[in-house]
Order: structure tokens, then C-alpha cells, then sequence
């Protein structure tokens, strides 16, 4: 193995580990139900960011006028529920998250209107205002879930690193390419089959799973530095495709959490799915830029250097394991 992308990856793990937590930054939810002809069900989510609940205020036009309300504490999450009445047209209502420009969270907007109509949308903190459109529309949702995908990859930290490994202990561009395409062929089938409710899995066992994927990847990695050429070095896509199948029951929880819109789950399924494969692409592609740059460069790090990679991906992975494993009680 190439020591100089063994100490590219040393500090790129140093970034991660700085992280206390593999998720990543899950964006607020709000869905809006007509429950009947001038009657709506809201329901505002806001997940917690480390050990606090960011400050964001609903704020609905003043025409929706309020009948009830509940607020409650969920795992890792403040949820909130009201019910209105509203004697006008919904279209053209502006819903305003005040504090959400503080932070660097997104709100992801559904509605559902009793004749089926879904809206669904994205919204950022540079622009926190949306605008109930009149009609629905297919490239919102995509682009939405487009966006909520590359997000998720890229902010989930677990996942990447179990693709750094697998860089790691490949080598070859075919290789590569052929153990990328594994898992990602993997992760698709199980994030669709479970997605579609075809397929379930506790998300809290697939999450702990995922975990000691990385850590087993970790052991191949340092018996391969050491000469000693195991199952994942031999046939890395198999080891991809297999591990992938758990990955995408990971993706499934997340999409499931933030919701699917039932009018248009083939769009809104497709277009996560294909974020998340960009967001991958890009990760790939940065890790070898940089395997290629430093390779330019004549310095022979020390000995000691291969084996960081390996045992900081092992580290990270299984303290991971641990904190997942003790939140099942």
C-alpha cells in the first residue's frame, strides 16, 4: 500500500473523528394535513443538534387560526402538533421559520390536501420563508429530494467512512470502480425495497450493523498493511455488495423519518437515491484527486504512518458500536 495515502487519509480521519456524532445534520419537518375542508393537522419537528434544540419559530399566515396544540419531547427531537381552521385559500400562504437563518439546518415542507395533492419542498436558512404554490410539482419534489440525498451522504459520516475504507484496501481504478458500483447497486435495492414498505428493520440494529461493517473493514485493513491478504482485498465487491444491503436500510431509515410523498414516491425515491450516489461520486473523487496530488510528492513518511488510517477507522467505528448497541435500552 502507498504510505503517502496513508497519510492523506490520517488527517482526513482527524477531521471526522473531531465529530462526536456519525449522523448527519437531519433537517427539521414540517407536514401540513387537511384533515377536512377547513380543517389542517400540523405537525413542526425540530431534531436536536448535539445536546440542544436550535431556536426556530413556526410561523403560519394570520388567517390560520388555532384550535389545539401539543408539544412533546421525542428522541432527540422537540415535536409539536396543532390543529386550524382556515376559511380561505391555502394557496399563496407564505410560512415563515424565524431563527432558521442561525443555523445551518434545512426545513423540509410536505402538505397534503384531502384530494390527494401533495406539496413538498426544501427549505434553506439564507431564504426561510416558504410560499404555498398553487399547483404541485414534480421537478420540486425531485430537486428536493435530490438535494435531501447528496446531504445525507455527505453529512453522514458513518457511510463515508465505510467507503473510505474500501478505497483504502482496493486498488486499480477497474477494482474500484467495480467495488463502487457494487455497493451501490446493493444500497439501491434495500433502500427502495424498504423505502416502499416491502421490507423493514429496526433502524437502531441496522444502525449498530453499519457500524461494525466499518470495524471489520478496519481488521481487513490492518492484516492487509501487514501482508496478510484477507476476503475484502480478494473480492472487495463482495464484501461491498453484502455490507451495501445493510447500508441501504440506513438510507431507508433517514428517507422514511423525513417522509415520502405519496403522490410521487417513484420521483421522490429515485431523485434521493440519485443524491446520494452523486454525493458519493464526489467523495470518491476528492479521496483519489488527493491520492494522486500527494503521490507527487517525495517525502517517505515513517513506518508508523500506515497503520493510522486503519486504527482510526477501527476506533471511531467502534466507539460507534458501543453507542449504538447501549440505546437499545
Amino acid at each position: 500500500m502507498n504510505l503517502f495515502r496513508n497519510l492523506v487519509y490520517s488527517i482526513v480521519l482527524f477531521a471526522i473523528g473531531l465529530s462526536a456524532n456519525a449522523h448527519e445534520v437531519r433537517p427539521a419537518y414540517l407536514q401540513i394535513e387537511q384533515t377536512r375542508e377547513n380543517s389542517f393537522h400540523v405537525v413542526w419537528k425540530i431534531p436536536a443538534t448535539g445536546m440542544t434544540v436550535p431556536k426556530i419559530y413556526l410561523e403560519l399566515p394570520e388567517n390560520w387560526k388555532m384550535t389545539s396544540n401539543n408539544a412533546s419531547l421525542i428522541s432527540n427531537a422537540l415535536r409539536q402538533e396543532w390543529n386550524y381552521e382556515l376559511n380561505d385559500n391555502i394557496h399563496g400562504g407564505e410560512i415563515t421559520f424565524d431563527g432558521l437563518q442561525n443555523t445551518i439546518m434545512d426545513v423540509l415542507v410536505t402538505i397534503k390536501l384531502l384530494n390527494g395533492v401533495k406539496f413538498s419542498g426544501l427549505v434553506k436558512p439564507k431564504n426561510p420563508i416558504y410560499v404555498i404554490p398553487d399547483t404541485p410539482s414534480v421537478w420540486n419534489i425531485s430537486k428536493t429530494y435530490l438535494k435531501l440525498g447528496i446531504e445525507h451522504i455527505l453529512f453522514g459520516f458513518d457511510h463515508l467512512l465505510f467507503v473510505l475504507a474500501l478505497v483504502l484496501i482496493t486498488f486499480g481504478g477497474w477494482r474500484i470502480l467495480k467495488t463502487i458500483t457494487a455497493f451501490t447497486i446493493a444500497h439501491s435495492i434495500t433502500l427502495s425495497l424498504a423505502a416502499l414498505g416491502f421490507v423493514y428493520m429496526p433502524s437502531a440494529s441496522i444502525e449498530a450493523v453499519i457500524a461494525l461493517s466499518i470495524v471489520f473493514l478496519a481488521v481487513e485493513l490492518v492484516h492487509f498493511i501487514k501482508g496478510h491478504v484477507g476476503l475484502t482485498a480478494k473480492y472487495p465487491w463482495v464484501v461491498a455488495f453484502i455490507f451495501g444491503l445493510l447500508h441501504g436500510f440506513g438510507f431507508a431509515g433517514a428517507l422514511t423519518e423525513l417522509g415520502l410523498p405519496q403522490t410521487d414516491i417513484p420521483f421522490a425515491l429515485a431523485f434521493f437515491n440519485i443524491g446520494v450516489e452523486l454525493g458519493q461520486l464526489v467523495f470518491v473523487m476528492v479521496i483519489l484527486v488527493i491520492i494522486f496530488l500527494v503521490n507527487k510528492i517525495k517525502i517517505k513518511p515513517k513506518n508508523w504512518v500506515k497503520l493510522v488510517p486503519a486504527y482510526s477507522i477501527g476506533i471511531i467505528a467502534t466507539m460507534w458500536c458501543f453507542e449504538r448497541v447501549l440505546s437499545f435500552w
